[in-house]
């Protein structure tokens, strides 16, 4: 079984400024707060630090047609996060599902939540990521090598 992750669920007694899907999605919303920091790099995702707080830290991140993460988890850190624009797909390892990602949806994680994100549309992205601890990326083997379009998560252990 699948533990869900503490504060990963919003539920609507819980204050915008406390989930981290929340702020995520607040922070897609105020454009003024990161767009001065938005690049894209043709040879890798971008990502830019936008706010940090002794408890978070808020990520800004662009991905051009075809960039993507390996297969990672976030060490102890939970998290989420939001896409801005763009499309983006993120194929999670546990279960070996894909979600699609249009602009608005987010998505959390919690320790040991092991997932690649990239993006498969023909249009740049922008995504907003919050990390409830210091942001770290764990490389994680399965036993086939990197996810690709042609051996999708699905076919992971």
């Amino acid at each position: 079984m699948f533990a869900v992750p503490a504060n990963t669920i919003a539920a609507a007694t819980v204050a915008p400024t406390v989930h981290p899907a929340l702020i995520a999605r607040a922070y897609a919303t105020d454009r003024s707060r990161w767009a001065h920091l938005l690049r894209y790099d043709p040879d890798e995702r971008f990502a830019a630090l936008v706010d940090a707080t002794a408890g978070q830290q808020v990520w800004l991140m662009s991905w051009l047609p075809g960039q993507q993460t390996d297969l990672h988890d976030h060490g102890a850190a939970t998290g989420a996060f939001t896409v801005v624009s763009g499309t983006l797909t993120e194929h999670v390892r546990h279960r070996g599902t894909t979600h699609p990602l249009v602009p608005g949806q987010s998505r959390v994680f919690g320790p040991g939540y092991a997932h690649q994100v990239r993006n498969d549309g023909p249009d740049p992205a922008v995504s907003l990521h919050v990390y409830r601890a210091v942001r770290t990326m764990r490389a994680v083997s399965d036993g086939f090598g990197p996810l690709t379009a042609d051996r999708p998560a699905e076919l992971a252990g």
